[in-house]
């Protein structure tokens, strides 16, 4: 029904009103929604369903004229999910067919429920006497949201039905709207939603109730406000306000001697309500006339702290004195003036943290502060003038000197400008030292460093700024994440790291022999080669030493270096062997750990995690192309190892940063976390300019194949199966059947073997992807070409293997359980040409390989995390890469994984910056949402 304009019939009561769909004529169409009613008339549609309000309905038209269309009329209460259900599409790029005037009711719908949802309803009675709920009087907020969306009111959804209204009229759009805001209201109370979750009934009666003699009870025609006067002494006056006339303000001493009964009463009623919220109110409800009230200091205090809080949500405002000074604020300083700035952050380094309290933005002097510290009454006399005093205000003049942050707390807290002291998030501002160190960090350096003697390398301009960047962030004591797309370079960059600090010493870095002292890389165990030939490679005579297999040593301190150099080496390790000799190489004296590939390490409760987190080192550098994979908390598992302390435990970051940023898209939040963390992550994509221009181009294409018969009857066979037994289950079961159910449908889609796990199966003919597969490389290798073929299924590239070399075609194969010493020359094979096709799982092999031989990559089947896929291309496109790169993206056509992909594309930018849970976010679903997901589709 959402491409059909909506308008609404209001009704006495409200909660019977009804919305009407209807048919505008082809040629009122205002070209808003795709099909023409003519396809599917509404009234027809009603007919054939059956539903009583099918109807034809006679409009008042944007042109002024009158048409009788077909319509079809809904109850209230039946519309609402369908009005929202079309505010959500019409912001959905593949849903252009929502028509504006259904998309505004929609939208009106979420205004009236997030109304309702604090607390702005009351109860009322109709023009007829029947109960009813309204909202109630608005803010100015409030009322500048219902006016807003009133002037964006579509012609059509002011179309109402005519019953006896002159044609050329159309209704007013705001009090249109405002009816309907109440309609929506009188629902609430009555439905499924306000009955408890114990079964009991709704608070109100779902049938209208015609109950006059609470007419009197029911009028509230003013609402009342509070005035503050003093200081000597305090007196709270009530004021009274005249809904229907908002301009209408008359204190009660004014309005009680001429006012009538209903109005007093009124006004008495409001008053107890605001007695209810503010205790020290109940004293003008003792006087003939509620006009003013003595205050102690106490009942001030109490108004400062909770009071008008508590008021406010009441809907009674608190007006304060226009001579009472009230702009006294207070904000965290950190650090002082005096002394240098740190070198290095240690545990031991901790910064003063004072409350500065400011008047008007000009900082307290020590006299004023010491007066304000001293004052009994919640009001003092500053520069001549009182100033309103809250109490928490006075508690911190007096407690000035909080607990002293770790350096990298204060240094964390001066980047975002905001820290938590005691519970709250308050401003801070960071001085001396402090500040210029904040400001030096926020400001990436514009030079480049120079290249280190010793470096058989001519490092990019990119590079020598991140060298640059890595030596300061080192220099410091501070760790760092270069985080670079895979390809550029990090591996060349860490070696002349460790060159520039051994042999340039740096005055700022405390060492006691001189040099910064030796590295340890740790790495997964395919890369272990790879950076033993980059170094020597680009640092000859810089010691290499692997600590991997049996009879594993470190090499001695002493005599590790050739010729008497004092230059230190580098030690290599893999994360297994990390995890199991954490303690033996804690023992050890490290000047650099490096933990490359880091989101090895992205699960901080695991062992290979808290084993990283005990080698001690005087710097800590992690190397990763996706700092977020997942979720937020991988990239704070990295920042909390490179520099501990900076982001906090993980339940306070989860609270602080994650939650708000990717749940609920806070983009303030999101600015202070991006001012965070960017001086200690470096991130620069191949796309980004002056990066790698000479980089040849990437072109990503989705190759979409059709299920053969025997894949199509497999897959809606395991769509019946598992989903019954998922509508059948809850909790982890049902999101472990849910995972089920995706694995076994990607499996059905790569090949009907892979998912029956047939031993020796028959191959050809059963496949559209393995067919398309044959189709690709007959034509990369006619040409010459080098094809990398990742699948997520090591169970899959064994088949793809056997059946490859059944047609005569050379390949090869790697996997996680390839031993290191086989993977090296797979890819040496691979690199010279001698194997034209490789075939790679995707997650033993998505990092860190350098496979520039080929320029065509295939992805078999979608891991559906954009980020991991992209790691994977990243094999082939890469900085040594010298032809254009052509990726082909498998996708069985109607199935599951199409759906999957045009979201993927939707959702790119997403995927990228925050999140991308792939499996994990699908198990969320709901059963409809689930089945409408993997339900096989022909002709999409």
């Amino acid at each position: 029904m959402e491409r059909y304009p909506a308008v609404f019939e209001p009704a006495d009561p409200p909660r019977t009103s009804t919305i009407a769909f209807y048919a505008p004529p082809d040629h009122e169409d205002d070209g808003s929604h795709a099909a023409s009613p003519d396809h599917e008339d509404v009234g027809d549609r009603g007919a054939r369903s059956g539903h009583p309000g099918a109807d034809r309905l006679t409009v008042a038209a944007p042109d002024g004229g009158r048409r009788t269309v077909p319509a079809l009329r809904l109850p209230l209460t039946e519309a609402i999910p369908l009005l929202t259900r079309a505010r959500r599409a019409a912001g959905d790029p593949a849903r252009p067919d929502v028509h504006p005037a259904t998309a505004f009711w929609g939208a009106a719908v979420v205004l009236a429920l997030q109304l309702v949802a604090r607390g702005r309803v009351r109860p009322a009675l109709t023009d007829t006497d029947f109960d009813a709920w309204r909202l109630t009087p608005l803010d100015p907020a409030d009322h500048a949201r219902v006016r807003d969306l009133a002037a964006a009111m579509p012609p059509h959804a002011r179309a109402v039905p005519l019953a006896g209204r002159d044609p050329l009229e159309l209704p007013d759009a705001e009090p249109l709207l405002r009816a309907f805001l109440d309609a929506v209201a009188d629902t609430m109370p009555r439905g499924a939603a306000a009955a408890t979750a114990a079964g009991a009934p709704a608070f109100a009666a779902t049938a209208p109730q015609h109950v006059p003699h609470l007419r009197e009870w029911a009028h509230q025609g003013v609402r009342v406000s509070v005035r503050i006067e003093g200081p000597d002494p305090f007196q709270a006056v009530l004021q009274v306000h005249h809904l229907a006339d908002p301009t209408l303000v008359l204190d009660a001493a004014e309005l009680w001697p001429g006012a009538g009964r209903a109005t007093r009463a009124d006004a008495t009623v409001a008053l107890r309500r605001a007695a209810r919220a503010w205790s020290p109110l109940e004293r003008l409800l003792d006087q003939p006339v509620p006009d003013r009230a003595t205050l102690a200091d106490t009942d001030v205090e109490q108004l400062l702290t909770t009071g008008a809080v508590r008021l406010a949500s009441a809907g009674v405002d608190v007006h304060w004195p226009t001579d009472l000074v009230r702009d006294l604020t207070a904000k965290v300083v950190l650090g002082d003036d005096t002394g240098d700035r740190p070198t290095f952050f240690g545990p031991d380094q901790l910064t003063a943290v004072n409350w500065q309290l400011a008047l008007g933005g000009d900082p307290l002097t020590p006299d004023e502060l010491d007066r304000l510290a001293e004052a009994t009454r919640p009001v003092v006399r500053l520069r001549d003038r009182w100033t309103l005093v809250d109490p928490e205000l006075a508690r911190r003049a007096r407690e000035r000197a909080l607990k002293p942050l770790t350096a990298v707390q204060a240094l964390g807290a001066a980047l975002t400008g905001t820290a938590e002291i005691d519970g709250a998030e308050v401003e801070v501002t960071a001085t001396g030292p402090l500040d210029r160190l904040r400001q030096r960090l926020a400001r990436p350096d514009a030079e480049p460093a120079d290249p280190p003697p010793g470096l058989r390398a001519d490092l990019r301009d990119y590079q020598l700024r991140g060298l640059r960047w890595l030596d300061r962030m080192t220099s410091l004591g501070l760790g760092a994440c270069l985080a670079d797309d895979m390809g550029l370079g990090k591996t060349i960059t860490l070696i002349a790291l460790h060159l520039h600090r051994n042999t340039t010493r740096n005055p700022e870095t405390p060492d006691t022999d001189g040099t910064a002292g030796p590295t340890l890389v740790v790495c997964p165990a395919s890369l272990l080669g790879n950076w033993q030939r980059e170094i020597e490679r680009f640092a000859p005579g810089t010691p290499v030493h692997r600590y991997h297999g049996a009879g594993r040593t470190l090499p001695n301190r002493d005599t590790d270096t050739p010729g008497g150099s004092t230059t230190a080496g580098f030690v290599l390790t893999t994360y297994g062997t990390m995890r199991l000799d954490a303690d033996r190489l804690a023992e050890a004296h490290w000047g650099l750990v490096v933990a490359d590939e880091a989101q090895h390490v992205k699960n901080p409760a695991s062992d290979t995690a808290k084993a990283l987190r005990r080698i001690p080192a005087r710097a800590r550098v992690a190397l990763t192309g996706t700092p977020v994979e997942n979720s937020l908390t991988e990239l704070w598992a990295i920042l909390d190892w490179t520099t501990s302390g900076l982001l906090g435990d993980l339940p306070r970051f989860k609270a602080r940063w994650a939650r708000p940023v990717e749940v609920d898209h806070d983009h303030a939040t999101a600015e202070r976390f991006a001012r965070l963390v960017r001086p200690f992550l470096l991130r620069r994509r191949k796309t980004d300019p002056g990066i790698a221009p000479e980089l040849p181009a990437k072109t990503e294409t989705d190759r979409p194949v059709a299920l053969t018969r025997e894949q199509a009857a497999l897959y809606e066979a395991v769509v019946r199966e598992l989903m019954e037994e998922i509508r059948n289950a809850d909790g982890i079961t049902r999101r472990g059947r849910v995972v089920k159910l995706l694995t076994a449908l990607k499996q059905v889609c790569n090949h009907p073997a892979q998912y029956l796990k047939e031993p020796r199966p028959e191959l050809a003919g059963r496949s559209g992807k393995l067919e398309l597969l044959d189709e690709l490389l007959d034509t990369i290798l006619a040409e010459d070409g080098a094809v990398l073929v990742f699948t997520q299924y090591v169970a899959m590239a064994r088949l793809l293997r056997r059946h490859l070399t059944d047609r005569g075609v050379t390949t090869a194969l790697l996997h996680g359980g390839t031993p290191v010493p086989e993977r090296e020359t797979l890819v040496h094979r691979f690199q010279d040409g001698q194997v034209p096709v490789f075939l790679l799982s995707l997650k033993a092999a998505g990092t860190g390989l350098n496979l520039t031989r080929a320029d065509h990559v295939v992805h078999y089947d979608r891991w559906w995390n954009p980020a991991v896929e992209d790691q994977a291309t990243d094999r082939a496109h890469r900085i040594g890469q010298t032809r254009p790169v052509q990726v082909h993206r498998l996708i069985a056509e109607g199935t599951v994984e199409d759906r999957i992909a045009a979201m993927l594309r939707a959702k790119r930018d997403l995927a990228d910056s925050v999140l991308a849970r792939g499996d994990a976010a699908l198990t969320e679903l709901t059963d409809d949402e689930l089945a409408g997901l993997v339900e096989l589709r022909s002709g999409t």
